[in-house]
């Protein structure tokens, strides 16, 4: 029994994998790859974008989700605020998983295509981690290597070193992946989500003609589409639609999240008066001056995205009538991203702290509105811009633009456009910022049904376009240094 104890001792752990096991086969890599998507759970999944709208005068988030509440009300810091602590840590995750998938697969013997795309995937990812720190945080460490310990002690590098390495990523990644994604690879990144990210990126730092180029080769790519209805677009039913580019997976029992029970009985998401005015009538003019809006009946006549997106005093809603007490916080809920359905209660069996639907992230809709704001800015309202914005109001049921609008007159209806269509999304709070227009917006109180303040709100603009680097980083890591006008 001796004689064999060498050659035991030798062999390397059979029940968990090590640096020299992995990273050897295409399985391997695939696996790497999978695990570096499912990091996009926590940085973007579950109730995030709605977190981030609760910033917003979209909603009101009465008990405070992920800090929601404290960040719109000016009194985060770096150590009391949710999302604040878990973005870095859980973005770091993905950037870990995908630099090692980016430097390992490489060595690995396979399929030279199967293996190009891999990679591809991986510079698309990590550049979408590296996205939702830049947002931010601002300058981050920028780490392109498999973790290391030493990796703890990196300075933060600048905005704009961060903003070279996402579009570095991305330009390596555009190429090599697919126009259309098969079924069998539902859920993964292709040429037009990375394009999507880019033309984002382009557009949030006001890089006008090159956001503008960059979702017209989108366009261009006649990939995708819009899906024909506004409220189905985001039903389980039709996951995977062409409007989709990109959207965090899940799956029962595996992963699941609460948004179902979060936004409809618990109310954590209520939309506000101030977001529910905002939608035009149908004439395409604002209820202050539509001869269509009627204060007896104000839910009536209006953006058909209004009763899509909302819950609203009066309709129905799983087959029950709403009547103002069913949403105690404004009056009103949330009804984008539940999977229940106006006139049908339920179906048996149905756990509602318990939901697969697919979060989105990147659609078609974005790039239009992306390259009609690009395009405006760079030239002008040129007749593209009138097209583009047109097919997303078309397919909302609403009127075209009017004909002959300024620059300044089409800038301002491409933003209240954007707010309404991506209601819930997450995209409101970083246009605001991007417009420098948080000052006012986000300092505006919130109020429910009856026009009575229900949350104080208040953004300092000395300190608040950037959140602070976490107390936690900072505690294990010397060398960072902490955004303007927040504590260590």
């Amino acid at each position: 029994m001796l004689s064999g104890c060498s050659d035991f001792l030798d062999l390397n752990p059979t029940d968990r994998f090590t640096e020299t096991t992995f990273w050897q086969t295409e399985e391997h890599a695939n696996a790497g790859l999978t695990a570096t998507y499912s990091a996009l759970l926590n940085v973007y999944g579950s109730n995030i974008p709605a977190t981030l709208d609760a910033i917003t005068p979209n909603f009101y988030s009465y008990d405070n989700q992920s800090g929601a509440g404290n960040i719109a009300r000016g009194i985060h810091d770096a150590a009391n605020t949710g999302i604040i602590n878990s973005r870095w840590g859980n973005a770091y995750q993905g950037i870990g998983r995908a630099n090692s998938v980016i430097t390992r697969v490489p060595g690995i013997t396979m399929d030279d295509t199967r293996k190009k795309l891999v990679i591809a995937e991986a510079q698309f990812l990590r550049a979408f981690f590296y996205f939702s720190l830049w947002s931010v945080y601002g300058g981050v460490p920028l780490i392109t290597e498999p973790p290391v310990k030493e990796q703890g002690e990196l300075p933060r590098n600048t905005a704009e070193e961060i903003e070279k390495q996402m579009l570095t990523d991305l330009d390596a990644a555009i190429p090599v992946l697919p126009a259309s994604i098969a079924a069998a690879n539902k859920g993964r990144a292709g040429k037009a989500a990375a394009l999507a990210l880019k033309a984002r990126i382009l557009l949030y730092k006001g890089q006008w003609a090159a956001a503008a180029e960059t979702s017209k080769a989108l366009l261009d790519l006649k990939s995708n589409a819009l899906f024909p209805d506004y409220r189905g677009l985001f039903m389980p039913e039709n996951e995977g639609n062409t409007e989709i580019l990109l959207d965090v997976q899940y799956k029962q029992p595996e992963f699941t999240h609460s948004n179902d029970i979060q936004f409809d009985q618990f109310n954590s998401f209520a939309p506000t008066q101030n977001l529910v005015d905002e939608y035009e009538a149908l004439d395409g003019k604002s209820i202050q001056e539509s001869s269509l809006y009627d204060p007896a009946k104000p839910f009536e006549s209006r953006d058909p995205r209004l009763k899509s997106t909302v819950i609203t005093i009066g309709s129905q809603f799983k087959g029950k009538p709403v009547v103002t007490t069913t949403y105690p916080q404004t009056g009103y809920g949330l009804k984008k991203g539940t999977t229940y359905r106006d006139n049908e209660a339920p179906p048996a069996g149905k756990v509602d702290n318990i939901s697969d639907l697919n979060v989105v992230l990147i659609r078609y809709a974005e790039v239009l509105l992306t390259y009609a704001e690009a395009q405006n800015e760079a030239v002008g309202p040129d007749a593209s811009v009138y097209a583009a914005v047109n097919q997303v109001r078309k397919r909302a049921g609403m009127p075209d633009f009017p004909a002959g609008l300024s620059q300044a007159a089409m800038r301002g209806r491409l933003r209240h456009e954007r707010r309404i269509e991506f209601v819930g999304e997450g995209q409101y709070y970083f246009d605001l910022k991007r417009w420098k227009t948080a000052d006012v917006d986000l300092n505006t109180d919130v109020t429910n049904y009856l026009r009575k303040v229900v949350d104080n709100r208040s953004f300092n603009p000395q300190r608040d376009y950037l959140w602070p680097i976490p107390t936690t980083a900072l505690q294990t890591n010397a060398n960072l240094a902490q955004n303007p006008n927040y504590n260590r």
